[in-house]
């Protein structure tokens, strides 16, 4: 099977907006997860990301700059028992609760649709790793607006059990930069995953637009015992 590459797919789309990368390392061992995200205006780049538990928070970078925070500061990433939960929004909350209150992953957002900012309307992108007992499947999810129109929401979940060593998912927000900007379209792309987790973070970061790219968060989880590691850029420093 031939995989899209990663690497080009971010060098040739100056706005991909928020996305989710998910997958597998090529000697099966580690289960990888990657979130990024990117801005045009000034608050949106006015951010970093910062380690909380064994999570992420966004973070303003100059609190003095920071205007309305209701869809830029939020947890991206928590842990619930063996589950890894990244989102590009508080739905990362919704889910931690539902999932605490025997609700699946699909069942935890249905109470959430795509973000209220006209006339975007940008879809909220979920994913959730489980790693347990020396296996690995995960799930994405996608919530956005029916072409634009804010009346109707369309909401697609993603399966994938046993995933194969060497392959990934990516879901993103936008298709590409725009006014308004294009939501996401289909199932989330196949891509190949390879590399040690410096490795796979220095080729997404640096294939991130230059001026748009903000923050980047990258996780390796050993399958056999569920350990991790961690890296995290930010452009502001």
């Amino acid at each position: 099977m031939s995989y899209l590459s990663l690497e080009q797919e971010l060098k040739n789309n100056a706005y991909p907006g928020r996305g989710i990368v998910i997958g597998r390392t090529p000697d099966g061992a580690h289960a990888v997860t990657a979130y990024f995200i990117m801005g045009r205006s000034e608050n949106s780049r006015n951010r970093i990301f910062a380690e909380e538990g064994d999570g992420i928070r966004t973070q303003a970078f100059d609190p003095s700059k920071l205007e309305d925070p209701s869809l830029i500061i939020y947890a991206p990433v928590r842990v619930f028992g063996n589950d890894t939960i990244v989102t590009n929004g508080d739905q990362t909350d919704t889910i931690y609760e539902g999932l605490s209150n025997h609700l699946t992953f699909e069942q935890s957002l249905r109470s959430r649709e795509f973000e209220p900012d006209a006339p975007n309307y940008t879809p909220r992108i979920s994913g959730l790793l489980h790693v347990a007992d020396g296996q690995f499947h995960y799930a994405m999810s996608i919530l956005k607006s029916d072409q634009g129109d804010p009346a109707s929401c369309l909401r697609y979940t993603f399966t994938y059990e046993n995933p194969k060593a060497g392959e990934g998912r990516f879901i993103h927000t936008y298709m590409h930069d725009g006014n308004p900007l294009p939501s996401f379209e289909g199932e989330p792309k196949t891509v190949n995953i390879s590399g040690s987790i410096d490795e796979f973070a220095d080729m997404l970061w640096n294939s991130l637009n230059e001026d748009n790219k903000v923050s980047l968060f990258v996780r390796y989880i050993r399958i056999a015992d569920g350990a991790f590691e961690t890296r995290i850029i930010n452009k502001n420093q």
